[in-house]
């Protein structure tokens, strides 16, 4: 599949990229190793970060920008990388979904980007980033329709599926055998994506089994 920036969102935000992972994977309930290092790095995440230093993140502060630049307000809709920071700091930790979402969400809290794991099964054709048009909504997540209106979304063949603030329900990560491809949104450049990207390699080989990943930058 291609994966592209659209010209709109490149014009309004032009440090934006995406650091992109392709491969195979079991989803499967998390181990217990995984299980203590989701918990090890969320109590570690408690005592460094307050909610004033999440928004000192670069990363974090990036994807506001965007947002604001875009036309949709960056406190009505915060991205997935600082809520999760903030339900933290409040002692109110993270879910434990399965062992693909774990991996997602530790290097989402630890590197300050929004990531999003996709069911690429469950996509079709060429993936773009575009601003959503006005009155756009989706099926979120664990929640009822979502007003996606100025996100930078993901949109195949089939209509929006992702963004950094919440994913749909369509190309959702569930149990079983996958392909599965996980995005990176940037809003600040591409220079500290392969860090992060190959981390989450690392994790992806040690904790879930995964050997094979195809990883590259739009």
């Amino acid at each position: 599949m291609k994966i592209s920036i659209s010209d709109e969102v490149s014009g309004i935000c032009p440090k934006t990229a995406l650091g992109v992972l392709s491969y195979k994977a079991t989803v499967v309930p998390s181990t217990q190793e995984l299980i203590a290092l989701f918990e090890d790095v969320v109590a570690t995440l408690f005592q460094e970060y307050s909610i004033e230093k999440i928004a000192q993140n670069p990363h974090i502060t990036a994807t506001r920008q965007a947002y604001k630049a875009l036309g949709k307000s960056p406190h009505e809709y915060r991205n997935a990388a600082e809520a999760m920071l903030r339900r933290i700091v409040q002692g109110k930790g993270l879910y434990q979904i399965n062992n693909i979402v774990e991996v997602n969400n530790l290097i989402s809290i630890t590197s300050g980007y929004s990531i999003g794991s996709y069911d690429a099964n469950q996509l079709k054709g060429n993936i773009e980033l575009q601003r959503a048009a006005s009155g756009s909504h989706y099926d979120g997540i664990g929640k009822a329709s979502i007003n996606i209106e100025y996100l930078p979304t993901l949109y195949d063949e089939l209509g929006a599926f992702g963004n950094p603030s919440s994913d749909s329900r369509r190309a959702m990560i569930q149990l079983g055998d996958h392909e599965i491809v996980t995005i990176f949104y940037s809003f600040d450049g591409a220079e500290k994506l392969d860090n992060w990207m190959e981390r989450f390699s690392l994790y992806l080989k040690n904790y879930c089994g995964v050997m094979r990943i195809e990883k590259w930058v739009v």
